[in-house]
């Protein structure tokens, strides 16, 4: 019955068909609504929960715009949307919120299932859900009041998250038809309707193609384990796929590390005994074979993030293992000291490999920098790559090299030192050269000058030491381009000092020397000042400064010391003395 559903839809979607749409139908841009509300509400950072927030909040204006409430808030009283409703797209809005609302609790409890299992059973009851709410909507879209297209996303989006609920439940089978139903509608979508629709159908097509894949790797198709691989290079298979693809690899490196017992490494067989680091060796191969043949910047610098993750855990797990046994050797009194053990060797092969690849990793930033470098800047307000992020890169990677000569077991291998001796000397010939360009965007034409001649020094030692080392510089820089290189700079250099000390000469020394002196102070003097017709005009300084003036005379009185004052004993009134009497008296008032 389905598949009758989908083929009307095919037959609704031809060019005399695509014209009849009725005009007054029922529409509803499914897959261009979710899209744009997954990326505006948290899902462009994985934020499910963020996501789910938003479809409650949405749903319950809905709700509230269309009448549609479940009760009040003492009792539930639940509805459901009928095809009688139907007179308005937003009863479908309705129902594909909620489908999605229970699609995006399902992905965040797949989120916390890592940490706590338990939450796998509520992750597939939360999908169900979606499911189920999602064939709503399908049979809504069934009446004659929806146009075409509305039926056929609806379609496809059942589709999706059936296949969904069968591919958790490991149901290839279902899971896979189920998926290769959405996959072929959205691809008659994508060629029936404008370009701008067209692309988000063909980025869902992408998105489902390596879930097909996969199941059908699980269902017995060995062939499509190279096709999951070309998408992991390609960047396809993301989220929940991503993880799969790395199961998958890691279950099938599991199985092959059975075989492997040891590895040789200049000139030594090692023995390995960590199923770990059997794991990561067998998939070296693999890992940069995929580095090789990825051209997109972005995914070659995610597998070099990857592999060099994958390294450092092996290269943990041996550490630990060589912590024990230092310490039996510490035990044993007949213990060779002198000699580096296997365990201890195969520590030194993995750290090689971690530092070479770190090695290669930067070179590759460097490579596309300085193609960056080149172009001309079309965007002046944003920030360019410069000579001293270069700088930095060769940094690290002269840092590197410098470990790699220290590495235990390999200091007698003379072969391997001057490899490594020669690797530096290359990258000290282009960390200088970029010294020399970040000096020559400041002008300073006699120590890029310098720095270019200690280029050439470094370049012509490379290729002297280089003729008994063929092998060791394939993976190198090109020295000759470098040196072709460094003498157009030089040139160019030699030119653009010349230049510019024409150019300061002819510069008046008045107009050269920067002076705040106000108009109202140099007014004998023509300047071209384009400050005085702006908005803060120096004319004259304020506040101005302090002048000295005359201070007023200060007057001391200095004959009052030497004056000599007349008596005035017989003008003073003498008080008598006074006893009771006087005090009766003075109280009766005899005395006055």
């Amino acid at each position: 019955m389905a598949a009758d559903k989908q083929n009307e839809g095919k037959v609704s979607l031809t060019d005399e068909n695509k014209e009849n749409l009725p005009d007054g139908g029922l529409g509803l841009e499914i897959l261009q609504i979710i899209k744009e509300s997954q990326q505006q509400h948290g899902l462009r950072h994985g934020d499910y929960q963020r996501y789910r927030g938003y479809c409650s909040r949405r749903l319950r204006r809905l709700r509230k715009t269309l009448g549609f409430k479940m009760g009040n808030r003492h009792k539930f009283v639940g509805k459901k949307v009928t095809v009688e409703m139907l007179s308005d797209n937003r009863y479908l809005l309705l129902v594909l919120m909620e489908a999605e609302r229970a699609w995006s609790y399902a992905m965040q409890l797949k989120q916390e299932a890592n940490t706590e299992p338990r939450k796998r059973f509520h992750l597939l009851a939360r999908l169900r859900k979606a499911a189920k709410h999602s064939e709503k909507l399908e049979k809504l879209c069934e009446s004659p009041r929806v146009d075409a297209k509305t039926k056929l996303e609806a379609q496809a989006y059942t589709a999706y998250l059936t296949g969904m609920v069968d591919f958790e439940l490991q149901e290839w089978k279902l899971a896979m038809e189920a998926f290769n139903k959405c996959k072929t509608i959205y691809e008659k979508l994508a060629s029936a309707f404008t370009e701008e629709l067209a692309v988000l159908y063909r980025q869902r097509v992408d998105e489902i193609s390596p879930n097909i894949r996969y199941c059908a790797y699980n269902i017995g198709d060995q062939n499509a384990i190279n096709d999951l691989m070309q998408m992991r290079l390609t960047g396809g298979g993301g989220g929940m796929m991503a993880e799969k693809l790395e199961a998958l690899i890691t279950q099938a490196r599991t199985k092959q590390a059975a075989t492997m017992s040891e590895v040789e490494w200049r000139g030594r067989s090692v023995p390995v005994k960590i199923d770990k680091a059997r794991i990561f060796l067998l998939g070296l191969a693999d890992n940069e074979a995929a580095i090789a043949q990825t051209a997109n910047e972005e995914t070659k610098e995610h597998l070099y993030e990857t592999l060099l993750a994958e390294c450092r855990d092996t290269i943990q797990a041996v550490r630990e293992e060589l912590k024990s046994e230092v310490k039996q050797r510490e035990r044993s009194s007949d213990s060779d000291s002198g000699k580096v053990s296997n365990l201890q060797f195969l520590h030194s092969y993995l750290t090689y490999i971690k530092l070479c690849t770190l090695v290669k990793r930067n070179e590759s930033m460097a490579h596309t920098l300085q193609a960056k470098l080149k172009e001309p800047e079309t965007d002046e307000t944003k920030r360019g790559p410069r000579p001293q992020d270069l700088i930095r890169l060769y940094d690290i990677i002269l840092q590197s090299l410098a470990e790699l000569s220290t590495l235990q077991g390999l200091e007698d291998d003379h072969t391997f030192q001057k490899e490594v001796s020669l690797k530096t000397l290359v990258y000290k010939a282009y960390r200088c050269f970029f010294i020399a360009q970040s000096y020559v965007l400041v002008k300073k034409w006699s120590e890029a000058l310098v720095l270019y001649e200690r280029v050439l020094k470094y370049a012509k030692e490379v290729q002297s030491k280089a003729k008994s080392f063929n092998n060791s510089l394939k993976d190198l820089p090109d020295v000759q381009e470098l040196i072709a290189e460094v003498n157009a700079e030089k040139y160019s250099l030699q030119a653009a000092a010349i230049l510019d000390t024409d150019e300061t000469a002819e510069v008046p020394s008045q107009q050269q020397v920067k002076d705040n002196t106000p108009l109202s102070d140099r007014l004998e003097t023509f300047r071209l000042d384009p400050t005085l017709v702006g908005k803060q005009p120096n004319l004259v300084q304020f506040p101005p400064d302090f002048q000295p003036i005359p201070c007023k005379p200060l007057f001391f009185d200095l004959a009052l010391n030497h004056v000599a004052f007349p008596p005035l004993d017989d003008k003073v009134e003498q008080k008598g003395k006074g006893g009771l009497t006087g005090y009766i008296k003075g109280i009766f008032g005899f005395g006055s």
